[in-house]
């Protein structure tokens, strides 16, 4: 008892119950809805979707769901747990990603589990209950494998099967291949720098040539094929995404959301300068390529933060050794004992809280009430409905309604996304156009909506619900 109850695996537990209270929170994101109908149609078909089912607008058309494994598991997990055991479970997977976060750095326990904290804030906007956040697991997975390898290389035959069940998961499975890429390129680059000699490192680069040939080897190996070997590249491409999707786009460090990210790179060029300990080029390739994509893209900062918090700590390592723990006095042993009595408190607290909100959670952030009155009312369809609420109306509606839009952007392309936004902003002298081609009859879209005010002022339609989150409009 004495053991468990040192300080510094006592502030593991702590950490640990922290980061899991911190990713904890209620379901809000609007992709959720429609990767819970696909997993419960896939678990009632027993087949993988290669077509949509959801919209009129592209009713048939190719889709490419590189998250029907998510898919499958997240409704899974909702049958039998409801909204919070989402929230639960998402919240684990993220503890878990910077609990191996934190194994990977240098510093004693307390200055290292500061790191991750500023790491985790960093990343925070990002969390949720969205198929990324596998992603998010296994490039901490990858990271901590391609660290460790270098001393027991048998350690990196776990990355093509890795490799397999990511690209099932989830599209972000490139990031994975990627990372191996980074790690061979800095190895050898620093071999032509004389950081290292060829003979202590040719074993090293050689099993990391034949795993990146296994992972690229098992990428067909999923119910989409070969199209999964360029479908990341063209998500990067894709201007409808980069444009119209805020998580796309690059941080604005006026939002204090984006504050610890600024913290943690100021950090990271102060370290750099005035530590004695000198980078060798893997480090810095993996740094230099995270950073610059997180500076482009918010979506790919929980990368980064996972490559720059071990690095700081590295950094910022004394030269020496940190001393053995010291005995523990009775008094020092009770306290342990109620601090992390307190803390198992407050997380049973922390769960109860996030699941008597879920439902205000969703009133304050979907159309729930005009969703509601749609139902009740059976306003004629087609709907155009906002963005970000189409994956909302398939999980309500669907399939009595089939929405215009929802978030597979990729599936409805660049010049239907830079269409839709022409009409609900009425920025163009077509702006209607979209209006006759679907024979539209029913409007759903936010109160401060430009289309509102348009159609309020068109002859033949008529606004019948309104509130503060949602409004309804039909054509007679």
């Amino acid at each position: 008892m004495r053991r468990l109850l040192q300080p510094p695996r006592v502030f593991v537990v702590v950490l640990s119950l922290g980061l899991f209270c911190m990713a904890t929170r209620a379901v809000t994101d609007p992709d959720v809805w429609w990767h819970l109908r696909t997993g419960e149609l896939i678990v009632q078909t027993h087949q993988v979707f290669h077509s949509d089912p959801f919209s009129f607008t592209r009713a048939n058309a190719p889709w490419v769901n590189h998250e029907w494994l998510s898919e499958v598991l997240m409704y899974a997990i909702y049958r039998v747990g409801g909204w919070i055991g989402l929230s639960v479970v998402f919240g684990l997977v993220v503890a878990a990603a910077w609990l191996i976060a934190f194994l990977r750095c240098t510093l004693r326990p307390y200055v290292a589990g500061l790191l991750v904290v500023l790491g985790a804030f960093a990343s925070a906007p990002s969390w949720g209950v969205r198929p990324q956040m596998f992603s998010f697991l296994l490039s901490s997975i990858f990271l901590f494998v391609l660290e460790r390898a270098e001393e027991r290389r048998r350690l990196l035959w776990w990355l093509p099967p890795l490799t397999l069940l990511w690209v099932n998961l989830h599209g972000g499975y490139a990031a994975g291949v990627a990372l191996v890429v980074l790690f061979l390129l800095g190895t050898l680059l620093d071999v032509a720098l004389g950081n290292s000699s060829w003979p202590d490192t040719k074993l090293y680069a050689r099993s990391l040539i034949l795993t990146l040939l296994g992972c690229v080897a098992v990428v067909p190996l999923n119910p989409i094929g070969q199209r999964m070997f360029w479908y990341p590249w063209q998500t990067l491409r894709s201007s409808g995404i980069q444009n119209y999707i805020a998580e796309w786009s690059s941080p604005n460090f006026h939002e204090v959301w984006y504050l610890p990210l600024l913290l943690l790179v100021l950090s990271l060029f102060a370290a750099c300068s005035a530590s004695p300990v000198r980078l060798r080029a893997r480090p810095l390739l993996l740094l230099a390529s995270t950073m610059g994509a997180a500076l482009v893209s918010v979506r790919h900062i929980p990368l980064f933060a996972l490559v720059a918090v071990p690095l700081l700590s590295r950094l910022l390592s004394p030269a020496k050794a940190p001393a053995g723990p010291r005995p523990l006095s009775s008094a020092k042993l009770v306290f342990s004992g109620l601090v992390l009595v307190g803390l198992a408190v407050f997380t049973v607290t922390r769960i109860k809280t996030v699941a008597a909100s879920q439902a205000q959670a969703e009133a304050e952030h979907f159309p729930d009430a005009a969703v509601q009155f749609l139902a009740l009312h059976r306003l004629p369809g087609p709907i155009l409905n906002h963005y970000n609420w189409g994956g909302y109306i398939i999980w309500k509606l669907y399939p009595d309604y089939r929405v215009y839009l929802d978030g597979r952007t990729d599936l409805y392309g660049d010049a239907f996304m830079k269409q839709f936004a022409a009409t609900y902003y009425v920025t163009e002298p077509d702006w209607d156009k979209p209006l006759k081609i679907w024979d539209i009859r029913t409007v759903l879209v936010p109160p401060e909506a430009p289309l509102v005010a348009a159609l309020n002022g068109r002859p033949g339609w008529r606004q019948v619900y309104a509130d503060s989150q949602a409004v309804l409009l039909t054509r007679d």
